[in-house]
């Protein structure tokens, strides 16, 4: 038996898969004209917008966070919105409020800055939980609820969310309810020397952006669609449940380093986003079948904000790829 969809009996044509494979390189390669190095994150994104899902980047200040979100949403013409997350945030600024109109006492809906395709969550951890959970709603069910009514948000919505390390000052750890919402977590690495070089040679000159429009959010419909035909043997969706469920420290089958090191592992979710992103990481190859390098590929991002280790492994020095390294071996 497969991981198929309901029209999975008509398979998609040779011509189809390349056609895909051929999109998604150009998509990258035209963000990658703005944005130094990052190809691996660059990469991680577009599979999550496809996969209709949302993104959470840690990195330092100053890697090129925002500007790659920014980048992202030109070339894929989406609206885009930014929020600033400070801790004197309110969700009303996030989702919206219901106004009245002094003269005729109206009441009507006044859109917050979440209606838009992509919206940037700029330093989400800077926020308090309070502000935290205004997004939960939007980010899960596409929808926002003022009073007794709920709006729509567009589509495609993505939230990608930028945060700043935890160690560094004025954040606020995000609610693991809140953290299970975003299919990847994405670290930015800082630039080596000659990536910061170009970076430097670029933004102190007088180049402006080069990355240009390429689709429209239709393409990346299309693209959703054709990924969710895409099969997953019983032997490959095995191996990827057993990733999941081995993050487990109580159960006797999870590696040792898991019972020793985890407080508690990843929730179905975690299952379900290997399999979505492991579909497009397989399309994306240029291939009609999932295979175990495509779940390899995706769970380390799936998996590093789901996964908790416990303090034995903070004095220890282990760290959750450590983990995803024993949970990954066949």
């Amino acid at each position: 038996m497969l991981f198929r969809s309901k029209n999975m009996a008509d398979r998609i044509d040779e011509d189809k898969i390349k056609g895909f494979a051929s999109d998604f390189k150009k998509i990258e390669d035209e963000i990658s004209k703005d944005i130094i190095g990052q190809k691996d994150i660059i990469h991680k994104i577009i599979i999550s917008m496809i996969a209709d899902g949302n993104v959470l980047l840690e990195g330092l200040p100053g890697t090129g966070k925002t500007q790659l979100v920014k980048t992202v949403a030109r070339v894929m013409d989406l609206s885009f919105s930014r929020i600033q997350f400070t801790p004197d945030l309110m969700p009303a600024d996030v989702t919206g409020t219901n106004m009245m109109d002094a003269e005729t006492g109206t009441v009507s809906f006044k859109k917050g800055p979440v209606f838009a395709n992509i919206v940037l969550a700029d330093e989400v951890n800077r926020a308090t939980p309070k502000t935290h959970s205004a997004l939960l709603e939007a980010m899960q069910e596409k929808t926002v609820t003022a009073g007794n009514t709920t709006y729509k948000l567009p589509d495609p919505f993505f939230v990608l969310a930028t945060q700043n390390p935890l160690e560094l000052e004025g954040t606020y750890p995000l609610p693991e309810a809140q953290l299970d919402r975003f299919i990847f977590k994405l670290d930015v690495k800082f630039p080596s020397k000659e990536e910061l070089l170009s970076i430097v040679n670029i933004t102190t000159g007088t180049r402006g952006s080069q990355a240009q429009k390429l689709f429209n959010a239709d393409k990346i419909k299309e693209m959703r669609d054709m990924a969710l035909e895409v099969p997953v043997a019983d032997a490959v969706a095995e191996y990827a449940m057993n990733v999941i469920i081995k993050s487990h420290p109580e159960l006797e089958a999870s590696p040792e380093a898991v019972k020793k090191y985890v407080r508690y592992g990843s929730s179905p979710r975690g299952a379900q986003a290997i399999i979505k992103t492991a579909r497009i990481n397989a399309l994306a190859s240029g291939r009609y079948n999932v295979s175990y390098d495509d779940i390899k590929a995706v769970a380390y991002d799936v998996l590093r904000h789901r996964v908790f280790l416990n303090f034995d492994a903070l004095s220890d020095g282990i760290t959750v790829e450590n983990i995803i390294d024993e949970l990954i071996k066949e």
